[in-house]
């Protein structure tokens, strides 16, 4: 019987600490301390445009990126290809990095040299407000690193 009592204590236990740490995930606040924790990195590896233009249809980076306003609302890409790149009208060089802050949610289509169909969209969303949209902002990030924002 004592034993009981003890695993039901157990359980209460780590169930209350289940809901304490839901309920600080769903309210506390949303913050990227650093600076460079804010940009989200890609990098073009070498020998993508080699490949590209033997057929290879391969991706290298996805149709579309997801941003957070505030979080993480910066797309960091690293051209470490031996040839230029073009994102957008920008023209990335080997070696290069290119960092494009965003400042307003929205749908942003670019052209993308590195990018199989030679389209990308990056996808800014506003950050999400505390309560339900906030937990399941955080626990998407947790089990989505290609969204990689700052849980």
């Amino acid at each position: 019987m004592k034993r009981r009592t003890g695993i039901v204590i157990i359980a209460a236990l780590l169930a209350a600490l289940l809901a304490a740490a839901l309920a600080w995930a769903a309210f506390a606040p949303l913050r990227a301390a650093q600076a460079d924790r804010r940009e989200l990195l890609f990098e073009i590896p070498k020998g993508t445009w080699e490949r590209r233009m033997k057929g290879d249809k391969t991706s290298i980076l996805p149709e579309q990126l997801t941003l957070t306003l505030g979080v993480r609302d910066v797309l960091l890409l690293r051209n470490s290809d031996t040839v230029p790149q073009m994102f957008g009208p920008v023209l990335i060089m080997p070696g290069q990095d290119f960092r494009l802050p965003f400042g307003q949610a929205g749908e942003h289509p670019f052209d993308c040299t590195a990018h199989a169909s030679g389209r990308m969209t990056v996808l800014v969303e506003e950050a999400p407000a505390a309560g339900l949209a906030r937990l399941r902002w955080r626990l998407h990030s947790l089990f989505n690193e290609t969204s990689a924002n700052d849980a």
